[in-house]
């Protein structure tokens, strides 16, 4: 069977399943409190895709050239019985790699038992070392300790590592050379993310981006550091390795330099929505497929169908198209 290709070329590659809208931080470039505060109606547990559900439409994708399989929140580990869902996913013949999106603040807990279950890597948002600029951004004033235990106890029961930190002018650029230290350090792979619009809520000014020529700049004063090729096709991160070879730093450059042209990336929102962009204003429901008795040939064909007229570019086209977005926080990263 031919792998399905969008308009521009692009294979399907990898799947961001987010489990849930819901989150325990409330960062400003993600969910402002102003609005995901208190009386913030999120989505009703029975709207949530069941396990069942999520390993069905995975088992569908992957004959259609998914390898990669990511879950995504909101955040993740509020989701009951994930390691279970892991444990299911991980049986799945042809399923590559299993990586999980989390703050860490709960990650202390759960990695034996992710580990145990089978999953392969865990990235770990991290904005800052400081105490007070990480609880100043994390809205909710988790304490940065509570993540650096989640991330020892990740590696202590053998899952890789990686951590991401959205840098944003006027917040947190003060961080940049103390968590490049703290990752060469701690033999850890470090991205810097430019600060993206996504959403509706957060606020994005492109002159609170501090971009990836900016980054390499600041890290070139104190690191030597030698760029390498993408790995494969789609890896969105720009690579450079510590002369030493301890780790790598990478720059995600949504903004300044963007990848959509190799873009592989199909999204699965919590209540069953398939987005082919993420910055895209709206999904296409296949809860309703899943609960509507479709068979599996009737959902394929309707995965390939929405694959095969995808032509999203939207970070080649910021600043050109003005359109809506749906907040990340729902989506997943």
């Amino acid at each position: 069977m031919a792998l399905p290709v969008d308009m521009l070329g692009r294979g399907m590659r990898d799947l961001r399943i987010s489990l849930t809208d819901r989150c325990n931080f409330r960062c400003r470039y993600c969910m402002p409190v102003e609005v995901f505060g208190p009386g913030y109606r999120f989505l009703p547990r029975e709207d949530l895709l069941s396990f069942e559900e999520i390993l069905r439409l995975t088992r569908l994708l992957v004959p259609l050239g998914v390898e990669k399989v990511r879950l995504t929140g909101g955040e993740p580990l509020l989701r009951n019985g994930i390691e279970d869902l892991i444990a299911m996913l991980a049986a799945i013949e042809g399923v590559k790699d299993i990586a999980l999106t989390t703050n860490g603040v709960l990650l202390a807990h759960h990695a034996e038992a992710l580990a145990l279950a089978g999953l392969s890597r865990v990235t770990v948002s991290l904005d800052a070392l400081d105490p007070a600029i990480f609880a100043r951004m994390n809205g909710v004033g988790a304490k940065v300790e509570r993540v650096l235990a989640g991330i020892n106890a990740a590696q202590t029961y053998g899952l890789k590592v990686k951590v991401n930190s959205v840098i944003q002018r006027g917040v947190n650029e003060t961080e940049i050379l103390p968590l490049a230290r703290w990752a060469k350090e701690h033999h850890i792979d470090l991205r810097y993310i430019e600060y993206m619009d996504v959403g509706e809520t957060n606020g994005w000014k492109l002159d609170e981006v501090v971009s990836a020529a900016e980054l390499l700049e600041i890290l070139s004063t104190e690191f030597e550091l030698q760029g390498r090729d993408p790995a494969y096709r789609g890896e969105v991160a720009l690579h450079w390795s510590h002369a030493d070879g301890a780790c790598e730093v990478g720059v995600i450059a949504s903004v300044t330099k963007p990848f959509c042209r190799d873009c592989q990336r199909l999204r699965l929102s919590a209540d069953g929505k398939l987005f082919t962009c993420l910055f895209a204003a709206n999904g296409h429901d296949v809860r309703g497929l899943l609960r509507g008795g479709a068979g599996d040939e009737t959902l394929r064909a309707a995965i390939t169908g929405l694959w095969s007229v995808r032509q999203d570019r939207y970070s080649e086209e910021r600043g050109i198209i003005a359109r809506p977005k749906a907040e990340m926080s729902y989506l997943g990263g």
